[in-house]
């Protein structure tokens, strides 16, 4: 089978330490949210990645388990530590739990089942990847928790059946599947470049914004890519106590992640019971905002988790009005005889 690498990311810059909600989760209104999902509370969400440094103060409280499928540390499953970077920074962006030096997450008390499937080098057998996938989908937490989201900022060139099966089958099981997009585009909407499994139309394909709500020069553009999300100088949880800026579709696709921990949450209050993986979905896409990019570049645009909530208090005035209206005519025919 071929072969799967880290899809290419940049450093931008180490940082030690800090108090801050990165300007990605602002920008995708993930606090505004915070309390009605409490912050992701209850949803685990498997990151298959290049492992995690499991002792960061920022995660340490978030990994729930774990699981090594390559080479690296003798093929010991249970060593899981993260020894590229890589990883550790797409699980801070999905819930970091904000410790007074360091970071938040998009859903901060969301928790991490760790699947390294990339080596130190950043590359990885497809059969890894199809393995973890499938792990996570079976897994089970000591108190019963299963996986409702996979998260996987990875990708080739070269699709297989036993990965699109994989994918089916994590679906099919109302498993949330979000995958980055790419970082081989050149900047035109009009040309497709496609990563697997990240084109697949099972999955929730993420391409990558900059803060001043641009499409990146870099992410891929192709007629799968579902929403965007912050992707560029994106800061989060870095091996050996750090952080980082980092910058690649690679950084918009765990902002999704974590996003969706939330939104599990907010919905079910919502419609008191569990919504079907094609229902989170919708939810999902219920929350983007146009950017004036064509479908192929951004999708349905960018994630606002809570545009609905604005949306809501700026025609409430007028609904308040329509419906004094409402029982004033009402009000003046029940008059009549």
């Amino acid at each position: 089978m071929s072969e799967v690498r880290l899809i290419p990311y940049h450093v931008e810059e180490i940082v030690d330490e800090l108090k801050n909600v990165p300007s990605g989760v602002k920008m995708i209104d993930a606090p505004n949210v915070w309390n009605q999902a409490d912050k992701g509370n209850g949803n685990v969400v498997a990151v298959i990645d290049t492992g995690c440094q499991t002792s960061h103060p920022d995660l340490k409280d978030r990994i729930i388990g774990g699981r090594n499928f390559t080479t690296d540390y003798n093929k010991d499953p249970n060593n899981y530590l993260d020894n590229n970077g890589h990883g550790t920074h797409v699980a801070g962006t999905v819930a970091a739990t904000g410790t007074t030096d360091g970071i938040s997450g998009v859903a901060p008390l969301a928790d991490l089942l760790i699947l390294k499937v990339l080596t130190g080098q950043g590359s990885g057998r497809m059969t890894w990847i199809i393995d973890a996938i499938r792990y996570a989908v079976d897994w089970e937490g000591p108190n019963g928790e299963k996986v409702r989201v996979i998260s996987m900022s990875l990708g080739g060139p070269q699709s297989t059946p036993q990965l699109h099966e994989a994918v089916k089958y994590a679906v099919e099981n109302d498993v949330s599947v979000v995958c980055a997009a790419g970082n081989e585009g050149d900047n035109n909407e009009d040309t497709d470049e496609f990563s697997y499994p990240g084109a697949y139309n099972e999955v929730i394909q993420v391409g990558a914004m900059d803060f001043k709500r641009k499409m990146a020069r870099f992410t891929n553009t192709n007629d799968e890519i579902d929403l965007v999300a912050p992707g560029v100088d994106i800061l989060s949880t870095f091996p050996d106590n750090r952080y980082a800026k980092l910058s690649g579709t690679s950084m918009a696709t765990p902002h999704v992640s974590g996003a969706l921990a939330l939104l599990l949450n907010i919905t079910q209050n919502e419609f008191n019971r569990k919504l079907s993986e094609a229902e989170i979905y919708s939810q999902l896409i219920k929350r983007t905002i146009p950017l004036g990019y064509t479908k192929r570049g951004v999708g349905n645009g960018l994630l606002s988790l809570s545009i609905q909530d604005k949306m809501k208090n700026l025609f409430e005035p007028y609904t308040a009005l329509w419906e004094t209206e409402i029982k004033h005519d009402e009000g003046t025919l029940s008059g009549r005889r």
